[in-house]
């Protein structure tokens, strides 16, 4: 009985929430060309502030729960579905699939306060802190170049690399997960206004007049 209703608070959830940029989910598609540049909203991923010292026991002990801590600036750590971001020595942005936010039936982030337990440190949901907007395509990487002040040449900036920055003047980190996708983790209030700069940045390509 328990189970029945955990599953159906689960789907009432996912239901009634809405993502930051669900406005412009039109507009993504619209403003999209495929095979050129395309965006959309990853909505919903689970987050987690994660601020600890990684060779302490209390690191030592979440890093065994998410596949590792990164230990340098840009690096990510995966395991399966997540994914670890380096922001500072002692700071840290976990990445997970929604369905695993305890709200829809998974374990994090409590499961990270149970690894953190009474060492020194910090673990902070952001699950509703940021959203996750996409940018794939060959020409992914020239728009961001228009507001983005970061070196994005491939032979610098490389797959698997992530670092805070600002795009259009938003504050966001930029994660480079494949050779042509990126994804952005802007704050939820600046979703919609990062959303409309990077649609604006994409025109061109979808002028018939552009090769």
């Amino acid at each position: 009985m328990a189970d029945r209703a955990a599953l159906e608070n689960s789907r009432k959830i996912q239901t009634l929430r809405q993502s930051p940029a669900s406005p412009l989910k039109a507009a993504f598609e619209a403003g999209s060309v495929a095979g050129t540049v395309e965006l959309r909203e990853v909505p919903f991923l689970t987050m987690a502030g994660l601020r600890v010292d990684p060779g302490s026991d209390a690191g030592e002990r979440l890093g065994t729960l998410t596949g590792g801590l990164p230990a340098a600036s840009g690096e990510v750590r995966s395991s399966g579905g997540t994914a670890v971001l380096w922001l500072g020595p002692a700071e840290f942005l976990l990445v997970a699939p929604a369905e695993s936010h305890e709200s829809l039936g998974g374990e994090l982030p409590r499961a990270l306060v149970e690894a953190l337990g009474d060492g020194a440190g910090q673990v902070v949901d952001l699950s509703a802190n940021r959203t996750t907007l996409e940018l794939t395509g060959p020409r992914a990487r020239v728009v961001l170049e228009k507001g983005c002040s970061l070196d994005l040449h491939p032979r610098v900036f490389t797959a698997g690399t992530a670092l805070s920055t600002e795009i259009g003047g938003i504050p966001a980190v930029l994660w480079k997960t494949a050779e042509e996708e990126y994804r952005i983790f802007p704050r939820a209030s600046f979703a919609e206004f990062l959303g409309r700069w990077l649609l604006d940045a994409m025109r061109e390509y979808a002028s018939p007049e552009v090769p």
